[in-house]
């Protein structure tokens, strides 16, 4: 018996050495890796490639002959299959009040669209060539005396939105005011295959490698430092920069803060059992119970699955087609803003938008064509070799914060995040909001941004 326990022991304290080590080499904290900065994304050979750093003025401008074939689509709506009755948007877009913004687009909308094309046009608009592509962005200087701080910004946007999302907040940023001694001066770039950006003619741009280009048109238009903001995507790849280029992200701010480590999820869980001990009791409701904020995600998601497996399929089917790009994409402006616009048979959709704010954002996907390119990064980021890349396992000392709107898809606690963040200086809850918090809530999120700002500034 004793030496069938001696066995055991040492057999336990073998299986315990090996388990330990696993989650030690699991857990361990990761490096930053190489980087190529100078991955080619573009068409053809990258041996007759020679990039030109020129920067040009760019104009938002389209034959009256697009916009009146674009009439003539909208005018041409095939028969839509009636809702259910009684039933409002939970079973995806409903027909009649997409009826009723088809006709607005067709109409009004079109109908002064000079007035919109100059509304987009309001700031400066660039395009410059970055690692093969043509990268879009805007490009506000602050008009402030001499002497002024000046900081440099980095806005950064996601799926399905677009550099329409920050119209309102780039005023806030830009001028100065008596809440803060400070402007900034901001670029806003389109994601590469989003709006008037290039996409790539290879595979692998993911999120770690749209960083990468984000870092070098920062570079391009003079920027070794700055500071970062973003959302969606914007805040995946946000984070990446400020892990990738420490020395070079003097602060980043998140409205979708997450992480993926071996340890996110099992804390999330733990924290489940007893959440006062992790969070302030009335903020428990952002995350828990886990159930129920699984069950929406699953809910909210199934686009995530069609374009991580098949970004061209679905993309071909919205193509040139007003009418479903209105749908796929206005659907996510009301539930993603709040779940319990499902039971309202507008989708609350002008609770807090405007048609014409909606429709720009639609308009620059179906004019620029990019709706396919822009689900591509899905499968990037879904891809093995983007995963295994496990970034979240490098530390960040950035000085980071985080804006927490009520109904965000998704949420994690600050006991999860500063396993990455290790310099997570600021976390804030907000009682109202949704995924598209920059062009929803404005002030609010300037708010918060310029706060997180001045505490490092000090």
């Amino acid at each position: 018996m004793g030496f069938l326990l001696r066995v055991l022991f040492v057999g336990i304290s073998l299986a315990t050495a090996v388990v330990f080590k696993q989650y030690r080499n699991l857990t361990a904290p990761m490096p930053v890796p190489d980087l190529n900065m100078k991955q080619y994304w573009g068409p053809g050979d990258v041996k007759q490639y020679k990039e030109d750093p020129s920067i040009k003025p760019f104009k938002v401008s389209y034959d009256a002959a697009v916009i009146e074939k674009l009439r003539g689509k909208l005018a041409d709506v095939p028969k839509l299959t009636p809702p259910l009755d009684g039933v409002a948007f939970e079973y995806g877009f409903n027909t009649n009040r997409l009826q009723d913004i088809l006709k607005y687009w067709r109409t009004t909308y079109l109908d002064k669209w000079s007035e919109r094309e100059k509304f987009l046009n309001k700031f400066p608009h660039f395009q410059t060539q970055i690692q093969g592509l043509n990268i879009h962005y805007i490009h506000v200087k602050p008009k402030v005396p001499a002497g002024t701080k000046v900081l440099p910004l980095l806005l950064l946007h996601g799926w399905p939105g677009s550099v329409r999302e920050f119209y309102d907040i780039i005023p806030l940023l830009t001028t100065s005011s008596k809440d803060k001694d400070f402007v900034f001066e901001v670029i806003v770039p389109s994601l590469p295959g989003y709006g008037w950006s290039q996409g790539s003619a290879k595979k692998g741009l993911s999120p770690s490698e749209v960083a990468i280009v984000m870092k070098n048109l920062m570079s391009r238009v003079g920027f070794e430092q700055f500071y970062i903001q973003g959302g969606d995507w914007g805040s995946l790849i946000g984070n990446y920069i400020a892990t990738y280029f420490q020395s070079n992200v003097l602060g980043v701010h998140l409205n979708m803060c997450s992480i993926m480590t071996p340890l996110s999820y099992p804390k999330m869980f733990l924290a489940a059992l007893k959440p006062s001990l992790f969070i302030d009791e009335q903020y428990t409701d952002f995350y828990f119970p886990l159930s129920a904020k699984f069950a929406n995600i699953i809910e909210e998601t199934g686009y995530m699955h069609i374009q991580a497996t098949k970004p061209d399929t679905i993309g071909t089917v919205l193509q040139g087609n007003p009418v479903g790009l209105a749908a796929y994409i206005l659907e996510k402006f009301s539930t993603w803003t709040n779940p319990a616009y499902r039971n309202l048979p507008d989708g609350g959709l002008e609770k807090y938008f405007s048609l014409d704010a909606l429709l720009d954002n639609v308009m620059i996907y179906y004019l620029t064509d990019s709706i396919t390119t822009s689900q591509r990064i899905y499968a990037e980021a879904f891809a093995f070799d983007e995963l295994k890349k496990e970034i979240d396992r490098i530390p960040t000392a950035v000085p980071a914060a985080c804006a927490k709107f009520r109904y965000e898809l998704f949420q994690q606690i600050d006991w999860v995040l500063k396993d990455h963040f290790t310099n997570l200086v600021q976390s804030n809850h907000f009682e109202d909001g949704g995924h598209f918090a920059a062009m929803q809530l404005p002030e609010v999120l300037y708010k918060d941004f310029v706060a997180f700002i001045a505490s490092i500034q000090k």
